[in-house]
């Protein structure tokens, strides 16, 4: 999405000249740190399933707890969202740096959906009742008035609450979910919530899940699904194996039962024989002492 504003009037004028990511540090060391692992462990979770059908992944930049610098006018303004995901832009700074932070007038598109994981200490600021404080305008202001950002979540991981506001018209419009999951048709995927374990953490997670509904794997379940199939092909050729095994011992028994059927065939042929020797020779020698052996 092109940023058009004020920001953007003195970009051409040779007189200025704005810092880039290289002088932007992606984070306020006189800031405090994350509340909580969840906030981080969320985030990743985030990044892990979040592959957009309608985009090449190097065409896609995810930023988590990374420094947003969004006015030219002034350079050191920004807001540091939990997460937040770009699609047209290349995955590396200038296609071969990774980013330091993300600098809204070099790259000129904005994010097209932002999370926001509240915390009692931000939680009228995340949902757009905090005042401003000194000239610095309030994050719903920025992400609103001045990003434009199409979707924008908050999710308060104490309660389970989910908030989804969309862009519509100029103004943010909390859309009204009949289940804790949304779809955003320019991905080709959705976020919802999802139960289940993550980081040997189990609860709900913001996650994001495809177009047939299911939940996107992380590559760590994908290397396990991986395994678990192979472990699975591994068992099942060795049933094979064996069941080959069985029926080549099968097919050597009967072959066994049917050598020694023949070897009773013959022996009850040759006994026969004999016999019919042994009736011929005494029916020769009752002749020779004139004995009619039909007459017995």
């Amino acid at each position: 999405m092109s940023i058009a504003n004020s920001s953007f009037d003195q970009l051409d004028s040779p007189q200025k000249v704005l810092p880039t990511m290289y002088d932007l540090p992606s984070e306020d060391p006189e800031e405090p740190g994350l509340p909580d692992s969840f906030h981080g462990w969320q985030g990743e979770l985030c990044s892990a399933t979040f592959y957009p059908s309608t985009y090449k992944r190097n065409r896609v930049f995810i930023g988590s707890d990374l420094n947003l610098y969004y006015d030219s006018n002034h350079t050191g303004w920004y807001k540091r969202p939990d997460w937040f995901a770009v699609v047209g832009v290349p995955q590396f700074y200038e296609e071969r740096d990774p980013r330091m932070s993300y600098v809204i007038w070099q790259e000129n598109v904005s994010p097209i959906i932002l999370i926001e994981l509240l915390s009692p200490s931000t939680r009228e600021d995340d949902l757009g009742q905090g005042k401003r404080k000194g000239r610095q305008p309030p994050k719903w202001e920025v992400y609103e008035q001045i990003l434009k950002i199409p979707y924008y979540v908050v999710f308060d991981g104490q309660t389970n609450e989910l908030w989804v506001f969309q862009l519509q018209g100029d103004r943010y419009r909390r859309q009204q979910l009949t289940q804790p999951r949304f779809w955003i048709p320019r991905l080709g995927m959705g976020l919802g919530l999802w139960e289940g374990q993550y980081k040997d953490y189990h609860r709900l997670w913001l996650r994001w899940y495809d177009g047939d509904g299911n939940w996107i794997p992380t590559p760590e379940e994908n290397s396990e699904r991986e395994r678990l199939a192979k472990e699975v092909a591994q068992q099942q050729a060795e049933q094979e194996r064996l069941a080959k095994e069985v029926a080549q011992q099968q097919a050597e028994q009967e072959r066994l039962a049917k050598e020694v059927a023949q070897q009773q065939v013959e022996q009850e042929r040759l006994a026969k024989e004999v016999a019919q020797q042994q009736a011929e020779r005494f029916a020769q020698r009752l002749r020779q002492m004139g004995i009619d052996p039909n007459q017995l």
